[in-house]
């Protein structure tokens, strides 16, 4: 059977984003954080201004402009004036290396690049100095970013299109390089209507995006508790000290966090229940939610855990009630203008309790990869978009999540293909194959581990070479366990079995060094 929300009331365009808090509050907090408030007045005039100083410098309408950025209230301010000139907004991960950022700027072609100045190293060792315009902030003055910010506002935005890209977020897939997810004005607009229906956000509400907001989930709750006229606490990393101080002074209502930064929140000694009180909804997606977190959290704070499911393609998808019996440990019900469809190996509906492949039908979801049509044909069908995720259904109608059956490796919420480890492993001199899995990780939800096989007439290097060299090809991808085999799991095709790596890594059949 098909499994749909409630359909969305009301969709905002992008350009009425701040409108509800405009009306009802102007003066009041839009953003807060330790270094200060920004109301909803000053951050309309920050976006038009931006939006106006980004024309100036010759961008136009469909001109990509990526962003280098931690979480910062000026990169609000900056998503919002590239809705407003109709920019596609282009957010890059901050741990991206400089291998990294070339492939994503060669997909997306952008003119212009706003960046951390902690990040010039890695700016210069890759194509993005070289941009036609760079964009500085910097922690102490704001840099060129603020200044801009301060300028005068836009006096007209261009005559834009709802069916127009508006944001291309990078996510990888199993066998390649990161895509880049391209959302138009509409599918974004959808996005953060069904957020705010599905979080009932209002604006007494403050949203707490504890997590990188240059990722569809922290942008999603951050952009939808603005356009519900709500504030957003902007955390500027991610570590107890700084949610914990958060938590105590801007009293939020949501958070939004991973189950990583979640267990090590509620961990630290210091975390009580009045740290948590003022929550009514604590959201967990990006990797499973282990029981255990559950039950921590439970005796700390006497609170339950809202676990949800979203993918890059269509952003928050589903969360569930965790006050109701039998809600513990699913995903959720269908959030709202989604519709999903479990299907066996046949493409058939599969009944209630029985594990298929989950489809996906919604308005929020992206056009598709940029310029990649091969890539974008390959998920959908009739509308629908294949997730790859394995999902049964119950008679409520709640899903529950069972496994991936594409090879996504998801670590502290972030995707990692394993042909790209593959790659940076294999150019090692003495490495002859070589095999990346995840592996399930209470802490941080999947391990990356990689076997390999050794070249007799090389010396052979130890574990922690192979993952030093590694690391400075694809940083935080690199593999944290190396196990070596003498033979290489191939398949029918020729390529590496990794279902048969799974197979060796649930035996423990081999040794980890």
């Amino acid at each position: 059977m098909v499994l749909s929300g409630a359909p969305i009331v009301a969709t905002k365009r992008l350009d009425e984003l701040l409108d509800a808090g405009l009306a009802s509050r102007p003066d009041g907090p839009a953003l807060v954080s330790h270094a200060g408030a920004t109301s909803y007045r000053d951050l309309d005039r920050q976006a038009g201004a931006l939006a106006r100083a980004y024309l100036a410098q010759g961008l136009k309408p469909g001109d990509r402009i990526a962003s280098l950025m931690p979480n910062r209230a000026l990169l609000f301010a900056h998503y919002l004036a590239c809705q407003r000139a109709g920019l596609v907004a282009t957010p890059l991960n901050y741990r991206y290396t400089p291998p990294e950022i070339d492939h994503a700027l060669s997909v997306c072609e952008p003119r212009a690049v706003v960046a951390h100045r902690e990040r010039d190293t890695d700016l210069a060792a890759s194509r993005a100095g070289a941009l036609p315009v760079v964009i500085r902030f910097d922690d102490e003055d704001g840099g060129d970013l603020a200044r801009l910010a301060a300028g005068q506002p836009l006096d007209a935005a261009p005559e834009l299109v709802e069916s127009a890209p508006a944001a291309i977020f990078f996510t990888s897939g199993s066998t390649g390089p990161a895509k880049g997810v391209t959302h138009t004005r509409a599918s974004l607009a959808a996005i953060f209507s069904s957020a705010v229906q599905s979080f009932r956000l209002t604006a007494p509400d403050v949203v707490l995006p504890a997590s990188s907001c240059s990722h569809i989930g922290g942008f999603t709750c951050a952009m939808a508790g603005l356009s519900a006229g709500a504030s957003v606490a902007v955390a500027r990393s991610f570590d107890h000290l700084e949610i914990g101080a958060l938590l105590r002074t801007t009293r939020p209502s949501m958070m939004s966090m991973l189950p990583v930064t979640l267990l090590t929140l509620i961990r630290e000694h210091d975390m009580g229940a009045a740290d948590f009180a003022s929550l009514r909804l604590i959201r967990s997606a990006g990797d499973k939610v282990p029981d255990e977190l559950e039950k921590e959290l439970f005796a700390r704070a006497g609170k339950r855990i809202s676990e949800g499911y979203g993918m890059t393609e269509f952003g928050l998808a589903a969360l569930n009630a965790p006050e109701e019996p039998g809600a513990l440990g699913s995903v959720g019900r269908a959030s709202p203008g989604f519709s999903f469809s479990v299907r066996d190996a046949s493409g058939a509906e599969a009944a209630p309790e029985i594990e298929g492949r989950l489809w996906a039908k919604t308005a929020t979801q992206s056009c598709g990869y940029w310029r990649d049509e091969a890539a974008s044909r390959e998920v959908m069908r009739d509308g629908w978009f294949d997730t790859g995720d394995v999902m049964k259904s119950d008679a409520e109608g709640r899903l529950w999540f069972c496994g991936r059956a594409k090879q996504i490796i998801v670590h502290d919420g972030s995707n990692i293909s394993p042909q790209e480890v593959e790659d940076a492993l294999l150019e090692h001199p003495a490495v002859g194959g070589a095999g990346v899995i995840g592996v399930h990780d209470m802490l941080h939800g999947e391990t990356v581990r990689a076997y390999v096989t050794l070249r007799r007439e090389s010396p052979a290097p130890t574990a922690g070479e192979l993952i030093a060299f590694a690391r400075a090809r694809v940083g935080y991808k690199a593999p944290e366990q190396i196990v070596v085999l003498d033979e290489m799991p191939m398949n029918a095709t020729g390529k590496v079995d990794r279902d048969a790596l799974k197979r060796l890594a649930a035996a423990d059949h081999a040794q980890i060094r």
